[in-house]
């Protein structure tokens, strides 16, 4: 079988650049030229024949650069073409956060890098697998229908920016190629992915996260075996797997014979189809059959309005986060109700299907995962760290040596009060005035399992000292945050 030979390095455009124009683009922290290129070229509705198609029409930024329309979103996710009733095959999946996926490559059994959600970019001609799939949309029949990446050229160099288009594409046999590493090196800026989410505040310490958020990452990280193929930062390896999805009935792409001739028993097989096709044996492409890239969870959640429906799989079958979380947890449960897989091989049961999620582990799954959106509009007063602190003065007497209720609040570097928050309290520690260790017992404060509990700043909360078995005296308690090296003491007075 004769295989494209990989490409490892990539091409370097020459850059013949007005010092003006580079100037005014580079003192100001803006777009690099390549950059502005990809952006005209991404957002230009004339680049498809008819024209009125642009990448953003199913990559908007409002949404995370994946499909805009929720009426579509609701139904079969799949959106039309250039040409009136075209439609592709698949949802469409994000632009952003992408550019790091690897050419793509095998390793056993296990395939991961290229683009699409069969992988079929796979970077083995450019070295780029983001720039070959940006290559791809303008001559898909389906798509922006263009008959030839001449038309596509063409196009660009009557567009109002075909002085830039010159200034960035210097080698006229490579204009498409220089066209489609320009759109990918706009995908990589700053501007799609800018990291400003919830979630990348409280990593700098500029955020809190809830405690239903905090207990989604916990168990995001570990018990719902999220992690292991949503990898932060980016939340994806990069790898394919088949999740057991269902058909989506409504998916248009059944009602193309024109492109379509099996209709509604079209089997999307995913990166095992590509390989198939491609000429690999069926070795190679049967363990990968139903087998669609794992994408990025950043942005999952980003909508502009509440009530705005997005969906979810490589077919959009899901309609909520809270409807595929419920999925992964109880696909394989008896009685859960799921529809049969639309390919039965290869679906992973080691990872999802029967999770023994709660209700309220899901939705703090949810939780979490709205905390990946960018956009969070954080307090630049925040401090990097918090404390807490008890906010009793020293040598306050608890009279009778019952109780003692202990007021937290989070404070920060100034000694300012935050209002509201919620902090994780891991530690409470009781000990004699002036020891170095010691430990209040589970049972003595009001804990949830593990020793954590969770503490808002507008509530007070009851440890009971007297259960702790002490006598009467001096004692310190001092309360530990997860955020927080620090343990801070208050004095308490027993009688």
């Amino acid at each position: 079988m004769q295989k494209t030979k990989l490409m490892g390095l990539a091409l370097i455009c020459g850059l013949v650049l007005v010092a003006t124009l580079a100037g005014s683009i580079q003192a100001a922290g803006g777009p690099t030229p390549q950059e502005q290129l990809g952006k005209s070229l991404f957002f230009d509705t004339n680049l498809s024949t008819p024209p009125g198609e642009a990448c953003a029409a199913c990559h908007a930024s409002q949404v995370g650069y994946t499909g805009p329309d929720a009426r579509i979103n609701e139904a079969g996710a799949v959106y039309e073409g250039a040409v009136p009733g075209r439609f592709g095959n698949r949802k469409p999946p994000t632009a952003a956060y992408a550019g790091d996926s690897p050419i793509l490559n095998r390793s056993g059994t296990t395939w991961a890098g290229g683009m699409f959600w069969d992988g079929r970019a796979t970077g083995w001609v450019l070295g780029d697998p983001l720039a070959e799939q940006a290559q791809g949309p303008f001559l898909n029949p389906l798509e922006q229908n263009n008959a030839s990446a001449q038309v596509v050229i063409d196009k660009v160099k009557v567009s109002g920016y075909a002085t830039l288009f010159a200034q960035v594409c210097t080698e006229t046999t490579k204009y498409y190629e220089c066209i489609g590493r320009a759109i990918a090196a706009y995908e990589r800026s700053k501007e799609v992915n800018s990291f400003t989410s919830k979630y990348d505040y409280y990593l700098k310490g500029q955020a809190i996260l809830t405690g239903q958020e905090k207990l989604g990452l916990d168990l995001f990280n570990g018990k719902a075996n999220c992690a292991n193929c949503h990898v932060a930062p980016l939340f994806t390896d990069f790898s394919y797997d088949n999740l057991g999805v269902p058909k989506n009935p409504d998916n248009p792409f059944y009602n193309e014979p024109v492109w379509n001739s099996a209709g509604a028993n079209w089997v999307d097989e995913g990166l095992g189809g590509f390989l198939k096709n491609y000429g690999y044996g069926a070795a190679v492409y049967e363990p990968a059959m139903g087998k669609q890239k794992v994408p990025t969870l950043r942005n999952v959640d980003l909508r502009p309005t509440a009530d705005f429906v997005k969906a979810y799989s490589h077919n959009g079958y899901f309609k909520s986060l809270e409807e595929i979380v419920h999925f992964y947890n109880t696909r394989d449960v008896s009685g859960a109700g799921w529809p049969a897989p639309e390919v039965a091989a290869n679906v992973n049961h080691t990872e999802l299907g029967n999770l023994s999620l709660n209700k309220d582990e899901e939705l703090a799954i949810v939780a979490f995962l709205k905390t990946l959106s960018d956009g969070y509009k954080y307090s630049a007063n925040v401090p990097v760290t918090y404390v807490v602190v008890p906010l009793y003065k020293q040598d306050k007497s608890v009279h009778g040596g019952a109780v003692a209720p202990i007021k937290l609040a989070l404070q920060d570097k100034t000694g300012q009060n935050l209002s509201s928050p919620e902090v994780v309290v891991k530690a409470v520690t009781i000990r004699p005035v002036g020891a170095t260790d010691g430990q209040l017992p589970e049972s003595a404060g009001n804990a949830n399992p593990g020793g954590l509990f969770r503490y808002l700043a507008s509530q007070s909360y009851i440890f009971n000292l007297k259960t702790a078995g002490l006598t009467p005296g001096t004692w310190e308690l001092g309360f530990t945050a997860t955020d927080d090296p620090g343990t801070h003491f208050v004095q308490v007075t027993i009688n």
